[in-house]
């Protein structure tokens, strides 16, 4: 069984009207200007789902300027979830600085969201390690609620790229040894954060983070998936396309290319994800 742990989706409105936002929205306007950035809506992503043989899949929104389209994408997801229960875990979002971001993960929560995230620290105008102090309140609630905090980190060397930003493996690292009990997932590898457990003190510190291979492809050589699973964190691994940036099936095709042994696949297109969101054996 397969759970992919990072997808995006949009309410059919935003879709529709992509223009609009294109013009007063900086984030998204670097990141769908093009129009062969694809987008999609919950019953786009079912498609993909079905097309490519996952199961379910972690539903994300976006990193918004207008806090009232976070609370809008927010219910779309809590409302795609109702709809789609065996197929879809959704993740609430929020601006961290905003003054009303308690109040909305609150009312996330209500509506049976499990998880909070992507957040994108460039996108969002805060720091993982300047701003702790204001962050607290989120690493906190996540944690007496149980929600995985999924947040994107980059690798500090190679290409620039749209929505590559400057939250590095330190700052993620940082953030991590200072919330031990918060269950933390870094997308993209973690920007490298993973190869650091090989060092014993960094692998002890980060025993509650996780690292989605979300957009490996676009990143990394095949041979990441076998490094990776040499490391001591075998079992916080997760399978995770980006889509709709990425498709699935290219994600899916280039994991069972990369020669992993049948436990070690089984445990990264799910297990590790079902133990971590507590759905049992997938």
């Amino acid at each position: 069984m397969i759970l992919d742990c990072h997808t995006h989706v949009f309410p059919p409105e935003i879709i529709a009207n992509r223009s609009r936002f294109l013009e007063r929205e900086d984030w998204f306007a670097r990141l769908y200007s093009s129009e062969k950035a694809r987008m999609a809506s919950a019953e786009g992503l079912i498609e993909e789902m079905d097309r490519c043989g996952v199961d379910k899949a972690v539903a994300c929104g976006f990193a918004w300027n207008d806090f009232g389209l976070y609370a809008e994408t927010n219910s779309y997801i809590a409302d795609a979830v109702s709809r789609f229960p065996e197929r879809l875990i959704g993740f609430a979002n929020v601006p961290p600085l905003h003054p009303g971001a308690l109040e909305e993960l609150e009312r996330c929560d209500s509506l049976g969201l499990k998880g909070i995230g992507e957040l994108k620290p460039f996108g969002q105008g805060f720091d993982l390690s300047e701003d702790i102090d204001r962050l607290r309140f989120l690493a906190e609630f996540a944690a007496a609620k149980g929600m995985p905090l999924l947040i994107h980190l980059s690798e500090p060397v190679g290409k620039d790229y749209p929505g590559k930003g400057g939250t590095s493996p330190r700052k993620g690292y940082h953030f991590a040894r200072l919330f031990p009990d918060l269950k933390l997932i870094f997308a993209h590898w973690g920007g490298g954060l993973l190869f650091y457990e090989l060092m014993p003190d960094v692998h002890q510190d980060l025993s509650n983070v996780y690292y989605d291979c979300s957009a490996s492809p676009y990143l990394y050589d095949t041979d990441v998936y076998k490094l990776a699973f040499s490391l001591p964190c075998e079992d916080r691994l997760l399978f995770a396309s980006d889509y709709p940036l990425m498709r699935m099936d290219r994600c899916l095709e280039e994991v069972r290319s990369a020669g992993l042994a049948c436990d070690q696949l089984d445990a990264f297109m799910g297990g590790n994800a079902a133990a971590l969101f507590g759905e049992g054996p997938l």
